[in-house]
């Protein structure tokens, strides 16, 4: 199967070479284009000037942009050179509202769509390690599986289009309460004159235990934040989820918060820091 990827950002990139190291990257995109042709020299792919190029060499594409109306553009202009049969692999992070009108352009154009954003964030993308949840019909999941297995450890269909979207809400929400958690007690640890690596390893081995303490507890308590996933985008997610439950008339309490945090962070020019600098809110607190 030939690939093409387009969205070379700090997910995509490293996604784009796990492409490529599977030996199904055939060419790439990118809205700057420097990244794409810095790629196409690592790698012998070819670097695509627009959409509908890169759609005419692929038998299937998988994009990683930012927002819904990126995803929507993209898959407009790859529309024009795609051949009936084939599939189109979206991983950003939109709503599942806008999984499944991307799905139906396609459709009129004999292509199957899945949605399949991804978590893991970049540690997991470059290692190959994403969990992928998928929205789509049975067999263009199948179609996709060689794909998915080049991207990350797991990989899930979740249902029809959309689900895939709905999923990642549902794992945003998570995080948000997660990272709320884990920067307020261990800023609490810090107050309470405790020796913070201890902390971190004795309850990391408890019930409290995540991924989330264990990476970031350590560079959070020094006042580093090494990108992993950024406020700015985990605050644009956390949006869609908010307009998703709304459509219910729900207001999800830890997505209210963690969204007022994020925008204390990015007003002090934060915004494109790892999540685990709401450590620096936590911290404050207790210098009042």
């Amino acid at each position: 199967m030939k690939v093409g990827f387009v969205g070379l950002g700090a997910m995509g990139y490293s996604m784009a070479l796990n492409l490529h190291k599977a030996g199904l990257l055939t060419a790439v995109c990118n809205r700057s284009p420097e990244k794409a042709q810095r790629l196409a020299r690592e790698t012998g792919c070819t670097a695509a000037t627009n959409l509908t190029e890169l759609a005419e060499l692929c038998d299937a594409v998988v994009s990683c942009v930012s927002a819904d109306a990126d995803v929507l553009e993209v898959v407009d202009a790859l529309a024009t050179g795609l051949k009936p049969g084939a599939l189109v692999m979206d991983c950003s992070t939109v709503s599942a509202a806008t999984a499944r009108e991307a799905a139906a352009r396609l459709k009129t154009r004999g292509v199957d769509f899945l949605d399949c954003p991804v978590s893991g964030g970049t540690e997991g993308a470059k290692h190959a390690t994403l969990a992928i949840m998928c929205g789509g019909n049975a067999a263009a999941f199948a179609r996709a599986t060689p794909i998915l297995k080049a991207l990350g450890k797991r990989h899930e269909l979740m249902g029809p289009v959309g689900a895939g979207q709905a999923t990642k809400a549902v794992n945003q929400i998570a995080v948000a309460g997660i990272a709320q958690a884990v920067t307020e007690a261990l800023a609490f640890a810090e107050a309470q004159g405790l020796p913070l690596d201890k902390v971190i390893e004795v309850v990391g081995s408890g019930a409290a235990q995540s991924w989330f303490l264990t990476h970031r507890g350590p560079t959070m308590v020094q006042q580093r934040f090494p990108l992993g996933f950024k406020v700015s985008l985990h605050d644009k997610d956390l949006k869609i989820v908010q307009q998703m439950a709304g459509t219910q008339g729900v207001q999800l309490p830890v997505v209210e918060m963690t969204r007022i945090h994020y925008k204390r962070l990015m007003e002090t020019g934060h915004g494109d820091e790892d999540i685990s600098s709401l450590f620096r809110l936590k911290h404050a607190l207790f210098r009042k």
